[in-house]
């Protein structure tokens, strides 16, 4: 609320400027926080869902394939794999003439030189094999293929 200050002249003349208005400093506006606060949420709440996705692969099926436990170096090889060239080490891409270097990087403190390969359906299995090649040329000793459970398909088969 403004407050009313007396006049600087008590005698009321036209000297002084009148009455000065002065507001209170101790008030403080937090309606346009509020508004931005929400807006960054509902910001955050739409981009969330989007920093999860990672690369999409169809994994072929195979009847006695078995759940992982630990933690493993995983090797993608997508469906565009013969356009680009690029393979994931998880989420990374990263194109098959530098897969050796990068795999020998990411193997130096591991104990287990073993790498698991995860195929797209539509990937040919000579395409599989030069990433296994380049895998052994890192110095990956074993590679093993990822497939899907059979019980994960639609007739179970």
């Amino acid at each position: 609320m403004p407050k009313v200050m007396a006049p600087a002249d008590p005698t009321g003349g036209r000297r002084g400027r009148g009455r000065r208005v002065s507001t209170s400093l101790s008030e403080i506006n937090v309606i346009p926080l509020v508004d931005v606060m929400l807006v960054l949420l509902i910001i955050f709440m739409v981009a969330a869902p989007m920093l999860q996705r990672g690369v999409e692969v169809n994994l072929p099926v195979a009847r006695s394939a078995q759940r992982m436990s630990e933690e493993r170096l995983y090797v993608t090889v997508p469906a565009s794999y013969r356009d680009t060239g690029n393979v994931y080490i998880d989420d990374e891409a990263i194109p098959r003439d530098v897969l050796a270097e990068r795999v020998r990087q990411r193997m130096l403190s591991r104990e287990q030189k073993e790498v698991f390969l995860r195929g797209d359906g539509t990937v040919q299995l000579q395409e599989l094999m030069q990433v296994m090649d380049r895998l052994k040329d890192g110095g990956i000793e074993r590679v093993g293929i990822v497939a899907m459970p059979a019980e994960r398909t639609r007739g179970g088969r």
